[in-house]
């Protein structure tokens, strides 16, 4: 199992993201040809390798040649539906974006479908967004995880007037994420960066055990006083035990269920199993609109942990499933 660790101790953006992912071995070339493919307004990625206090890291520049082009979410998920994408970087890319519009609707009381990515924080968020998970692609990226994000406090200028840092749509982004301010009045955190972690991070916490072999740093643009950089660890998934150490076992998976009538559930709880999940079951739950929902869990272990979270995703309202490590026994004196 490949697994995935963003150490952001300087907080993250997209820009960030594509770039550590770059520095550590993905190939800008071949994200570019990727991207070239989609409708999207011209660009150019160019890649500039810097030194942050100490630590080389990448940073990528996206050369826009036109502009003015606003996207609203549902015409990019019309793009990415009929794009040529590897399923996983359409998967990530589609989620990360969805969540993104949703975020921005609740703070401006709009309708997902009608958000546009014009001003979420960065330029150029599509070649930001699906170019990291066309990255995690390449790289053979099976799990995400995530350290702790520190997002900067304060105010910050913005078209619509002062607004508090970190900034709402972040907020909504990392909710039930582990946040914390690190006392910098700079905005450490941008809306896509957010995003990118609330679609593909398992859970956030000190790094997983793994056997690094990938290590990249991306390079934000503010100076510091300490790196500004996000890092990337890629690895070889450490088993439990294998060093005498504590490790996750396997991972709850978890999913309201769209709509489904009773004789698709013997069905899902037959495909679950068949995907190698340990155990599977389904509870009615109320949801938080009041209205009655069924509720999808399932214990899968590490090398099923892909194939049964596609299933849920395909099932799950909005696509989104969560992901609980499970931690082995402890045996008592």
């Amino acid at each position: 199992m490949r697994l995935a660790y963003f150490d952001c101790f300087s907080g993250i953006s997209g820009a960030m993201a594509l770039s550590a992912a770059v520095h550590g071995g993905a190939d800008l070339g071949e994200i570019s040809e990727a991207l070239s493919s989609l409708p999207t307004a011209g660009f150019e990625l160019e890649r500039e390798d810097v030194e942050v206090l100490g630590i080389s890291a990448a940073r990528v520049h996206v050369r826009s040649r036109t502009e003015g082009v606003i996207w609203t979410y549902a015409s990019i998920r019309a793009m990415l539906d009929q794009a040529e994408l590897p399923p996983q970087a359409r998967r990530i890319s589609l989620r990360a974006f969805r969540l993104l519009a949703e975020a921005d609707g609740r703070v401006h009381a709009r309708e997902a479908d009608l958000v546009t990515f014009h001003d979420a924080g960065e330029p150029d968020v599509l070649v930001s967004m699906i170019g990291t998970a066309l990255a995690l692609h390449q790289l053979h990226v099976d799990r995400i995880f995530a350290s702790p994000i520190p997002t900067g406090l304060g105010m910050a200028r913005t078209e619509h007037g002062m607004s508090p840092i970190p900034s709402p749509v972040v907020m909504e982004l990392l909710k039930g994420a582990p946040t914390y301010s690190r006392g910098i009045p700079v905005e450490l955190v941008t809306p896509v960066g957010a995003a990118i972690l609330a679609a593909v991070a398992e859970g956030y916490g000190d790094m997983p055990m793994m056997r690094a072999e990938l290590v990249g740093y991306g390079a934000g643009h503010t100076r510091l006083d300490f790196p500004n950089v996000v890092r990337m660890v890629v690895g070889e998934e450490e088993r439990a035990g294998a060093r005498g150490g504590p490790g996750v076992e396997g991972v709850l998976l978890e999913t309201r269920l769209g709509e489904a009538g009773p004789q698709a559930v013997p069905a899902l709880l037959d495909e679950l199993g068949e995907a190698g999940a340990i155990d599977a079951w389904l509870t009615p739950v109320v949801g938080r609109d009041g209205e009655p929902a069924v509720m999808a869990s399932a214990v899968a272990p590490p090398q099923a942990i892909p194939a049964v979270r596609r299933i849920l995703e395909g099932r799950a309202i909005g696509g989104l499933v969560r992901a609980l490590p499970l931690l082995p026994e402890t045996q008592g004196p």
